[in-house]
């Protein structure tokens, strides 16, 4: 790999002829194509895909939250790229024969704002998810106008569904209206706070399985 600040064609992005542009930490740099190996993948190798494939799938539907609240975006890793480095690392586990994910430890969000306060996720009036939380505005950066964040995942259809603002701080409260063929399945919530601009965010909260009514 090189770099390259002026060439007769300046900077670029993407494949031409035998080389790839692209931006590595704030500089221009130029690589050779990669050969395409003939080997066989090792069992090692295959999980390892495996693993990247189920935590890339999961993370895509969410990818609205995660671009705006996860982490920040730096010259080395996106935002989206710091959540796939997370969950990979510390969301997930082996369990014979293949991968699942620990619920429990998956995060939407990840920054300094103040979280929910005794958050409790239960099922709602028809197909939906009611949250409801202790207003905790005014401690720190929390404000009563921050918006409610929140995900909920049906595992057996890999179903995802979010919302930017289901609610404010000071509302206590919040709904997010869930597709009518949820109804009796386990849904798994997560939910967090933003700033109504958006520059600040709480790291999110996992609030556990619900049945959908």
């Amino acid at each position: 790999m090189g770099t390259y600040e002026k060439g007769i064609i300046g900077a670029f992005s993407g494949k031409v002829g035998p080389v790839v542009g692209a931006t590595w930490r704030g500089k221009d740099v130029m690589r050779s194509l990669p050969r395409k190996s003939t080997k066989p993948a090792t069992p090692k190798q295959m999980l390892q895909r495996e693993k990247f494939t189920m935590v890339t799938e999961f993370l895509t539907p969410l990818n609205p939250i995660l671009k705006r609240y996860f982490g920040s975006n730096t010259e080395v890793k996106t935002r989206r790229n710091q959540a796939m480095s997370y969950t990979m690392k510390d969301a997930v586990v082996f369990v014979d024969p293949g991968f699942e994910l620990s619920f429990n430890r998956v995060l939407i969000s990840r920054g300094s704002l103040l979280g929910l306060n005794t958050g409790v996720a239960t099922a709602g009036a028809g197909q939906s998810v009611d949250i409801a939380w202790i207003d905790n505005s005014g401690i720190g950066d929390a404000t009563a106008t921050d918006q409610l964040v929140v995900a909920v995942y049906e595992p057996t259809t890999k179903t995802t569904i979010y919302s930017l603002n289901a609610g404010s701080r000071d509302h206590r409260s919040g709904n997010v209206v869930l597709p009518a063929f949820l109804s009796g399945l386990k849904v798994q919530v997560w939910a967090t706070f933003a700033s109504v601009d958006g520059k600040i965010y709480a790291t999110s909260e996992y609030l556990g399985t619900i049945v959908v009514g």
